[in-house]
């Protein structure tokens, strides 16, 4: 069997091996990240995809106040929620019916992480806004 040759005489299998170990440390490096910020604890914030996640030092009860608090600053209107002992959902409306929802998980005792969106695609700005707004009333 011969390798097929493509552009500048490289071969396909090397240039396939290159890829794949590309691939493998990249993903190793997310992981190695993920996990750095994950050890990091309460304090850290990232904008993925449309949604704001940060994991507060607060008990799970006292960001759900906090919450519920920041969005009438804010004048959001709650119009659904649902909580039980480890998550919660907040659903408020904004500026221009835009949907806001605002997730809440338990961590431990004392860590909470929070996951805000705003409207269908997201908004990085109106998520931190309500985020520090949360931290706020902590």
């Amino acid at each position: 069997m011969h390798a097929e040759k493509i552009g500048n005489g490289v071969r396909k299998p090397v240039l396939l091996l290159g890829l794949l170990l590309g691939c493998i440390l990249n993903v190793g490096c997310v992981a190695l990240l993920v996990g750095g910020a994950a050890a990091a604890g309460a304090g850290t914030v990232a904008y993925v995809r449309g949604e704001l996640r940060s994991t507060l030092d607060a008990p799970y009860e006292r960001v759900w106040s906090a919450t519920q608090r920041a969005l009438a600053d804010l004048e959001m209107p709650v119009t659904a929620q649902e909580k039980d002992g480890l998550t919660g959902q907040i659903t408020a409306r904004a500026t221009g019916d835009r949907k806001i929802t605002v997730r809440l998980r338990k961590v431990t005792g004392t860590a909470t992480e929070v996951r805000i969106r705003v409207g269908t695609w997201g908004d990085e700005a109106v998520s931190r806004q309500i985020l520090e707004q949360i931290q706020r009333r902590l």
